[in-house]
């Protein structure tokens, strides 16, 4: 039996398994309503009203503080035998590595697909508020992490949410046992989306953009041997990565996602450099179709709800993943490391995405008309034609941002998946040795299976989690607020040349 055939009957297998639960919560966690003619997400809606309230408590945080938050990143504020693994900047771009992706190339173009060109201006604005629930979630990860007896950390939500309503409502209370519960929850929902959605599904999409544009069917990359070497390097390189860790993880990330954001916006800028003529028109379309007046459905309603819906799948803001990897840094003050998480959806919603519907409107390919009328691919077809508009080989440094966006991804995920492998399974190496075996050999098949149901059920199990973590953001918000204020003071005795007093550092926990 071929390897082609092996594979073939592995899927069918799986899918016809998995499919009827992916179909069953598929429907319930993305269940829509009717408004103004458009279907919009209950998950989606409460993403955005968690931005909005978070965004009116703390009096719009995200644009006072945002110099304070470049600040922040640069290490103007390090403190000296702050406990961590890594630099605020380190846990920035191991935390972006894991949003910035192929939502920023795919996503934007369904967007404007289904919404129109105003889709990108509810996007940005999504991404906007995205920026004060990170700040919240990222804030109660530091204040309520482990730090192990190897120097190593552990956050996110399978720890804040236990140990967060236990610190507010005491200790053996219901609002603790609810903790310990949502705990275990996010752990398992973390691990099932980092093992396929995170892993699994990225390598895949790498490797079909790459045998797309290095000949397609009659090339030697898209045939069962070139798709099994595909994925044994890329799982090689992810093994090697996870074994050093988040430190290895963060300078790996350092230096990938400054390159891979650097590559791709070039060449946004290429594209639009090319047709500046065209550009103002983008712009104004851009604007104009956010409100437009004309068909209210497929105009305001249509693209807030496409742009809101695409921006909320990119940044993950309130999800409850980033606070897995920013727990990580080296800090005496939760609130600093929220602040710099404030940027990530910055850059992952308002710059990128919108670098992208620019270049994806000023174009506007054939591709895309097509996609509109239910005649073509779209998704990334449509940003990788805008690319071969300015020069023939565009799509191959699209090819590369692909993979390198990918790669990234499934890095970070490597690591928020271990740490929730370890909530559940314990921190023995065994344990966690068992762990990177599984990641890896899920790497390596990811060239090889589509897995379509898998994919499906992974997106639900994730935005599961973005209800019960959401929950208790609003229920620690006090939390983060004296945090908040903690920080501010501090910063406000750095800048007058006054000591630091000495305080114990509360929010670690040694185990």
């Amino acid at each position: 039996m071929s390897l082609e055939s092996l594979t073939s009957s592995f899927e069918e297998t799986v899918n016809s398994v998995v499919d009827p639960v992916a179909e069953f919560l598929s429907k319930w966690v993305f269940y829509a309503v009717p408004v103004g003619g458009a279907e919009l997400p209950l998950i989606v809606a409460w993403l955005v009203v968690a931005g909005l309230l978070f965004t009116g408590l703390f009096g719009f945080l995200q644009i006072r503080k945002f110099k304070l938050a470049l600040k922040v990143v640069r290490g103007k504020y390090d403190e000296e035998g702050a406990v961590g693994e890594v630099n605020h900047f380190g846990a920035l771009t191991a935390a972006v590595s894991a949003t910035v992706g192929l939502g920023n190339i795919a996503g934007v173009a369904v967007a404007i697909t289904i919404g129109g060109a105003g889709a990108a201006f509810w996007m940005a604005v999504c991404g906007l508020l995205g920026m004060a629930t990170k700040f919240v979630e990222v804030t109660l990860g530091v204040k309520y992490r482990k730090v192990h007896a190897d120097g190593t950390v552990s956050g996110g939500p399978m720890q804040y949410l236990p140990a967060g309503l236990a610190d507010r409502f005491g200790a053996g209370s219901p609002g603790h046992k609810l903790g310990k519960v949502l705990g275990v929850c996010a752990a398992v929902f973390v691990l099932f989306f980092g093992l396929f959605g995170g892993n699994l599904l990225q390598v895949n999409q790498a490797y079909s953009q790459l045998a797309n544009t290095t000949g397609g069917d009659n090339g030697f990359i898209d045939s069962s041997a070139g798709a099994l070497v595909f994925g044994i390097v890329v799982a090689l390189l992810i093994g090697v990565v996870l074994i050093g860790g988040m430190k290895s993880i963060a300078n790996v990330t350092s230096k990938l996602v400054p390159a891979m954001a650097i590559i791709y916006i070039l060449g946004c800028l290429a594209v639009l450099a090319v047709n500046a003529g065209a550009l103002p028109g983008a712009v104004v379309d851009i604007f104009s179709y956010a409100f437009n007046p004309e068909s209210f459905a497929g105009g305001l309603i249509g693209a807030l709800i496409a742009g809101f819906q695409r921006a909320a799948f990119s940044n993950e803001a309130g999800l409850g993943t980033a606070p897995i990897a920013h727990s990580a840094v080296k800090t005496k003050h939760p609130a600093s490391e929220g602040l710099v998480a404030l940027l990530e959806p910055f850059i992952d919603t308002v710059v990128i995405c919108t670098m992208t519907a620019l270049t994806v409107v000023v174009v506007s390919p054939p591709s895309l008309a097509a996609a509109r009328a239910g005649e073509g691919p779209g998704g990334v077809v449509i940003t990788s034609d805008a690319f071969e508009t300015v020069l023939p080989w565009f799509p191959y440094v699209l090819t590369v941002a692909v993979i390198l966006f990918a790669l990234s991804t499934a890095l970070t995920y490597g690591y928020y998946g271990e740490k929730a492998w370890a909530h559940l399974f314990g921190r023995s190496k065994p344990s966690l040795t068992l762990f990177r075996t599984l990641y890896t050999v899920c790497a390596a098949g990811g060239s090889l299976l589509t897995l379509t149901a898998l994919f499906s059920l992974a997106d639900a199990v994730l935005f599961i989690l973005a209800v019960f973590n959401i929950i208790g953001l609003y229920l620690l918000f006090p939390v983060v607020k004296r945090e908040l204020s903690s920080f501010l003071d501090y910063v406000q005795r750095r800048d007058n040349g006054e000591p630091e007093p000495e305080e114990p550092e509360k929010e670690l926990l040694k185990v």
